[in-house]
Formats: C-alpha cells, sequence, structure tokens
C-alpha cells in the first residue's frame, strides 16, 4: 500500500478561487511510481458557538442551508474572514445569528469539518453570561433562535432531528465538560 502525502507533491494548481472558498489539484507520485489526484478545498475556517444562558441549557438556530435545500437545527456559526481571528469571529457570529453577547468564553475544541477532501478548521466555543442585545443577521440569512435543555437537544440527535455534525460535536464536548465539573 502506498500512502501519499505532501512530500510526494508533483505539482499543485488551484482551479478555482471563490469568495468561500477555493479549490486545488495537487499531484502526487510515490517512490514507486505510482500516481495520485487530490481535490482539496481550501477554507479560511469557521467558528462554532454553545452559548448557555443556563447550565443545561444551549442556543440553536434554524436555518435554511441552500446546499441541501432544507433547514436544520444548528449551534450558532459561522465563517472566519480573511486575516481574521476566531474569537473576534464567534462573538460576531453569536450576536448576528441569535442576538445574544457573552461575557465569558472559554475555547472547548478544534475540529476539522471533512478533512478528506477539506482543510476548514471549525474553532468551538462554549459563551456563558448572555445578555440579549439583538439579531444583527447578513441581509440573506434568517434564522430561529431556540433554548433547549442538553437532554432535549440530544434526543433530537437520536431522532434524526439534528443532523449537522459540528453540531452534534459541540454538545458531546458540553456533555462532557458537564460531566467533569460533576
Amino acid at each position: 500500500m502506498t500512502l501519499f502525502t505532501r512530500r510526494n507533491l508533483v505539482d499543485s494548481r488551484r482551479v478555482h478561487e471563490g469568495g468561500i472558498i477555493s479549490l486545488r489539484v495537487d499531484n502526487l507520485k510515490s517512490e514507486e511510481g505510482h500516481e495520485a489526484i487530490r481535490e482539496v478545498v481550501e477554507h479560511n475556517g469557521g467558528v462554532v458557538i454553545a452559548c448557555q444562558l443556563e447550565p443545561d441549557t444551549v442556543l440553536l438556530v434554524k436555518q435554511y442551508r441552500y446546499s441541501i435545500d432544507s433547514e436544520l437545527l444548528e449551534l450558532p456559526a459561522g465563517r472566519i474572514e480573511k486575516g481574521e481571528d476566531p474569537f473576534p469571529a464567534a462573538q460576531r457570529e453569536l450576536t448576528e445569528e441569535t442576538g445574544w453577547q457573552a461575557q465569558n468564553w472559554q475555547e472547548i475544541g478544534r475540529i476539522y469539518s471533512a478533512p478528506g477532501f477539506c482543510d476548514e478548521v471549525l474553532y468551538m466555543y462554549r459563551a456563558t453570561d448572555a445578555v440579549f442585545k439583538g439579531k444583527n443577521l447578513d441581509f440573506d440569512e434568517e434564522t430561529e433562535v431556540l433554548e433547549l435543555t442538553l437532554d432535549a437537544a440530544w434526543q433530537m440527535v437520536i431522532e434524526g432531528r439534528i443532523k449537522d455534525a459540528k453540531t452534534i460535536a459541540g454538545l458531546g464536548i458540553l456533555s462532557r465538560l458537564k460531566e467533569v465539573k460533576g
């Protein structure tokens, strides 16, 4: 079996440069002469926010996702702009999507969204001590904000009503933090 790593890179070309993603095609060749192509989606990264108004609750947003032509129930999230640090992006996205501003923040993890073909890193935050200031959605966004208990959110995962991977990961981290704290 041949393992292809970046050491095997022969050439690389960007075939698409978009506002949110770029697509790169890498040609690889092993020492044994085997060739492979890897298509990589390049992304600036994103943030995911688990905002807890109470210790046993979490804010979720219901919003339409064009790529799957369906509404999803998700933790508030958004992309990191080019040159932006993750933490200010998380603060911005929480307020934009939910209207809440949190006083206390904790980074609770970093995950890859789809490492088989994409380099996007999602920075996961827990936000507490929040005050409602009002939503500031982008012109093409519409969200419904729900506050659920962690148990109710997990029940929705089990029932297939929460299908978003970053949300399921965030709920898992929150639940584990709750167990560790006692």
